[in-house]
C-alpha cells in the first residue's frame, strides 16, 4: 500500500499536477485507473483496491482518504534505493548496522525487515525451484524462442517485428506465457525479445490465463 502510494503521488511531488483531482486525469501514472477516471487492460485494479476494501465503492474511498494522507508525507527515503536501504527505512540505518557488524537478510523486490523477507523467500521457494529447474530443463530464452518459432513454422525476424498476423500473435502469446509464468523470466525482458512492449506482455498473459 505504501509503494503504491508513493509510486501514484510521484507526479504531484514533481510538481507535474497541483492536487489529486488532477491527478485522476494524468494519463502517466496508475492513480487514475485506480479511481476509475480512465481504463486500460493491463493494469491489476481489483488487486490493489482490494487492500483497502471489499467493496469497489468503499475500496475507492479508502484508497483516497490514504492518498490524502499521503500528500504531507513528502519524499519518502525508506521506499528508494536498494532493497536493503528500502527494508532498512534508509542509508542511515544501513551504515549502523553495518558499524554494529550485523547483517540482515534483504531482497530487491520485498520491502521489509530481514525476518519479513526470509518469510516470503521461504514461501515463495518452491515456486521459484519449480522455475529454476524449468530454466535448466528449457535451455536459455533464445533457444526457447528459436525452437517454438521453427516448431510454429514463423520466422523469428516476423516475430520480433510486432506483426499481427494471427499465427504470430498466438505463439507471442504462449511465449510471454510460458516465459513469464513458467520460467519467471521478467516481462520487460521478454518484451526485448518477442516484439511488444511490457504491456504488451501483460496482455499477452492475460489473454493466455483467460483462455485456460
Amino acid at each position: 500500500m505504501e509503494l503504491v502510494r508513493y509510486i501514484h503521488l510521484n507526479p504531484l511531488r514533481a510538481g507535474v499536477v497541483n492536487n489529486l483531482e488532477e491527478l485522476e486525469d494524468y494519463p502517466w501514472a496508475g492513480h487514475g485507473i485506480l479511481v476509475g477516471n480512465q481504463k486500460n487492460d493491463w493494469q491489476e485494479k481489483k488487486f490493489v483496491l482490494g487492500f483497502f476494501g471489499s467493496k469497489p465503492k468503499k475500496a475507492v474511498r479508502a484508497y483516497l482518504e490514504f492518498m490524502e494522507e499521503g500528500k504531507a508525507l513528502g519524499k519518502r527515503p525508506e521506499l528508494v534505493g536498494g532493497g536493503l536501504i528500502r527494508s532498512m527505512g534508509g542509508w542511515s540505518k544501513v551504515l549502523t548496522l553495518r558499524r554494529k557488524g550485523d547483517s540482515e537478510a534483504y531482497d530487491e523486490r520485498i520491502l521489509g525487515d530481514g525476518d519479513f523477507v526470509q518469510t516470503i523467500l521461504k514461501e515463495a521457494d518452491q515456486k521459484l525451484a519449480r522455475q529454476i529447474r524449468a530454466r535448466k530443463k528449457s535451455g536459455t530464452m533464445t533457444k526457447i524462442i528459436k525452437d517454438r518459432c521453427r516448431q510454429a513454422g514463423i520466422n523469428e525476424i516476423e516475430l520480433r517485428s510486432g506483426s499481427h498476423r494471427r499465427a504470430v500473435s498466438k505463439l507471442r502469446r504462449e511465449l510471454c506465457f510460458f516465459l513469464n509464468r513458467e520460467l519467471g523470466i521478467p516481462m520487460a525482458e521478454i518484451a526485448r525479445q518477442v516484439g511488444v512492449g511490457t504491456s504488451g506482455v501483460a496482455m499477452a498473459i492475460k489473454e493466455m490465463v483467460k483462455g485456460n
